[in-house]
């Protein structure tokens, strides 16, 4: 499996407060819905393609709400890289 380089995206964007510019007025729900979809959890290529898909953003858009989400504390970086959402049905 492929693991995905997340550290450079999610330190960028760790103190932004507000959804990434560029994104669906819609991104952080459908960002929610589609990861709580996949079991919560993104990791590898086969986790963040299907949230891809499902929500209409790129996968740098992806990568951007991802870190939002962190600075937010709505998700975690696990210590194997893992990102798990703990808003929503993730909750």
């Amino acid at each position: 499996m492929k693991r995905l380089a997340l550290l450079p995206v999610l330190g960028l964007t760790a103190a932004c407060a507000v959804p990434p510019q560029g994104t669906p007025a819609d991104a952080v729900t459908a960002y929610d819905a589609a990861v709580a979809s996949i079991g919560c959890n993104l990791r590898t290529e086969k986790d963040y393609l299907p949230v891809e898909l499902q929500t209409g953003m790129t996968r740098e858009q992806v990568l951007a709400m991802t870190s939002y989400k962190i600075a937010n504390k709505q998700a975690v970086k696990l210590p194997d890289g893992t990102v798990q959402l703990k808003t929503g049905a993730c909750a």
